[in-house]
C-alpha cells in the first residue's frame, strides 16, 4: 500500500531509478555498460537470438583500456592477438564456441533409460510380492464360458452380442 501511494506521487520512480542503478553498478563492477542486452538489465549471456549482451565479459583493466585507445585508430596497426584480446574482453565465447553440441543429450537419454528400467523392476517387484492373483473368472476357459452363457439367455438380442449369432447354425454370424 506503502509503495502505491508513492508511486501515485511520483516519488517511487526516482526511488526505483537510484536502487537500480546501484544494484546494477554493484552487479557489473568495473565493467562498460554497452547496449541493452536481453531484457534491458546489466547482464552478460552468450546467445544467438541475443547476439549483443548488455555488459562486456571482463571488467576494465589497464592493458584493456590500452587497447580501446589503441582501437580507436586505424584496425591495421593492430597485431591479430590485439584483436583478439579485445574480441574476450568483450565477450566469453565465439558463435561456433557457444552453439557447439554439448552432449547433453546423453545425459537426459540415460535418465531417461534409467527412469524407465526402474519402473520396469518395480512393475516386476509389485506383480510378484504385491498383488495378489488374478482371479480366475479372467481365464480363457472361464471366458468361453461367460461367453456361451450370454448367447444362451440372449443377452441383448438387437444390437449386442446375441444379435451377432446364428442360433439355427449355433456360430457366428
Amino acid at each position: 500500500m506503502y509503495l502505491l501511494t508513492l508511486k501515485s506521487f511520483g516519488v517511487y520512480s526516482s526511488l526505483a531509478l537510484r536502487v537500480r542503478n546501484i544494484h546494477h553498478r554493484c552487479r557489473i563492477g568495473n565493467r562498460d555498460w554497452v547496449g541493452f542486452g536481453v531484457n534491458g538489465g546489466a547482464n552478460y549471456k552468450d546467445d544467438a537470438h541475443f547476439p549483443f549482451p548488455a555488459v562486456r565479459f571482463k571488467e576494465n583493466t589497464r592493458d584493456i583500456c590500452a587497447l580501446r585507445e589503441k582501437e580507436k585508430g586505424d584496425w591495421r596497426m593492430l597485431c591479430c592477438e590485439e584483436k583478439k584480446a579485445l574480441y574476450r574482453a568483450s565477450f566469453c565465447q565465439t558463435f561456433t564456441e557457444f552453439q557447439h553440441p554439448t552432449g547433453q543429450w546423453k545425459v537426459v537419454l540415460g535418465m531417461g533409460l534409467f527412469i524407465s528400467a526402474f519402473a520396469f523392476w518395480m512393475f516386476i517387484f509389485l506383480h510378484y510380492y504385491v498383488y495378489e492373483c488374478l482371479p480366475p473368472s479372467l481365464s480363457k476357459s472361464s471366458q468361453k464360458v461367460q461367453l456361451r452363457r450370454m448367447l444362451e439367455l440372449r443377452v441383448n438380442p438387437i444390437d449386442g452380442i446375441s444379435s451377432k449369432w446364428d442360433y439355427d447354425n449355433d456360430r457366428w454370424k
